[in-house]
């Protein structure tokens, strides 16, 4: 599984409410006519996240998809029929953004997450190490370890998905991120 994973930012005389509604109205429209390869999207309210905003209030929108394939049909839906109104509306609102593309390297994507945890493969350590290291708590936390492809995006390299805070093992350096979904809307509050 692949994400296309995008961050971006309202301009100020946008208020939180106008522009999450309008993420939601995209999102829906997205997920009522799907293109090919498409599994699904998630938009995140974030804060402190220093490639987004300037680490100020930002979100981060996960567009989930089968593999690299679905990457040119989700860019030509989301612009377009009944996706390009939301679309526009939304980038309108929009004072900036930034991406990158990540591959799901252990766990599941499953319900949206509470906590990104964000992390840079220690210097000297191996990946399967790193892997080996990480595998018993994604298990035990049915998590979701996302890795950066082709060094795309400004982020550090590795992503965990998790539905609350979690120590990572040494000698890993972790940049947690509380998360507030905006897409899909929770149910449970």
């Amino acid at each position: 599984m692949l994400a296309y994973v995008f961050w971006h930012w309202r301009r100020a005389d946008v208020s939180a409410v106008a522009y999450e509604a309008l993420q939601r109205r995209f999102h829906a429209a997205l997920g009522a006519a799907p293109p090919a390869g498409f599994l699904g999207s998630r938009s995140l309210a974030i804060a402190g996240a220093p490639w987004a905003a300037s680490g100020g209030e930002a979100y981060e929108d996960w567009y989930l998809l089968e593999g690299s394939a679905a990457l040119d049909p989700l860019n030509a839906a989301a612009v377009s029929a009944s996706r390009q109104a939301p679309h526009d509306a939304a980038a309108a609102a929009a004072e900036g953004g930034t991406a990158g593309l990540y591959l799901l390297r252990l766990g599941r994507a499953g319900e949206p997450p509470r906590t990104t945890t964000w992390f840079a493969k220690p210097a000297g350590m191996t990946y399967a190490a790193l892997y080996a290291a990480l595998e018993p708590l994604v298990a035990a936390e049915d998590a979701a370890l996302w890795g950066r492809q082709m060094v795309l995006g400004p982020t550090p390299e590795f992503c965990l998905h998790t539905a609350r805070p979690v120590p990572l093992p040494g000698p890993v350096v972790p940049v947690p991120i509380h998360c507030r979904m905006v897409w899909p809307e929770r149910r449970d509050g």
